[in-house]
């Protein structure tokens, strides 16, 4: 189930997401200061190409300054975009996985500096 669940989000959000993810982190990484944010990017790229069987174990408390200023750049709205795309799949019972490993992402892209996707 989890491979036929990762084909299928791959198919139809999980690449698309990925190549943002990877051209956001290439911009992120033409500065010096953008390095750390450009890795989260990769984090999350790397992520939401196969996200089922994955876990993410957030600590917020390992770099609480990091995950403030992104929080401020831009973490907030993309975590609300994934928490309402999540919603929006789970009005259908086929949906609900999918709209689960939303969630998921919604948690790591809100506060990406010390978490671990396993």
């Amino acid at each position: 189930m989890k491979t036929i669940a990762n084909i299928i989000w791959f198919l139809f959000i999980g690449l698309w997401s990925a190549i943002g993810f990877v051209l956001e982190g290439v911009l992120f990484c033409i500065t010096i200061i953008g390095i750390p944010f450009g890795k989260q990017l990769f984090k999350f790229a790397h992520l939401v190409l196969t996200p089922f069987g994955k876990t993410v174990d957030s600590n917020f408390g390992a770099h609480p300054i990091a995950n403030v200023i992104w929080i401020l750049l831009g973490g907030l709205i993309n975590c609300i975009a994934y928490y309402f795309i999540g919603v929006i799949l789970c009005i259908t019972i086929i949906g609900i996985p999918l709209g689960k490993q939303a969630f998921k992402m919604g948690k790591l892209v809100l506060a990406p500096f010390g978490a671990k996707v396993n």
